[in-house]
């Protein structure tokens, strides 16, 4: 449903070293490096982080293929020393398949990573 997120960061830098890792277990990688850097996954160009004045009051979820995709991403950004927010875990409130994991960017966005499918 959504064509393409770009987020504004006064440290870039920071955002695509966060970006770049934490992205890269859904298959996506920093494809445009320029005044916008643009992250995608071969097909799709979706993902942009560009220089300006950040807004934390901003949650956003990306797809995972599975479950053990967004346990796999979760660990990595625990290793990368990444600010975590919430572990892995089903949240039968929003509905009984609904497993997601969070983090928080350099800029405290949240940040989720979730798997609306049957395990």
């Amino acid at each position: 449903m959504i064509d393409h997120l770009e987020v504004y960061s006064d440290n870039v830098p920071a955002m695509v070293a966060f970006y770049t890792r934490a992205l890269r277990g859904l298959g996506y990688t920093q494809q445009v490096n320029s005044h916008t850097n643009g992250f995608g996954n071969g097909s799709d160009l979706d993902f942009f982080v560009a220089e300006g004045s950040p807004g934390q009051h901003v949650h956003f979820a990306f797809a995972a293929p599975d479950r053990a995709s967004v346990d796999r991403i979760y660990a990595d950004a625990q290793d990368a020393g990444f600010t975590l927010d919430r572990a892995p875990a089903l949240a039968p409130h929003i509905h009984p398949n609904y497993y997601a994991g969070y983090l928080r960017d350099p800029d405290g966005r949240l940040v989720e990573f979730v798997c609306q499918k049957p395990e």
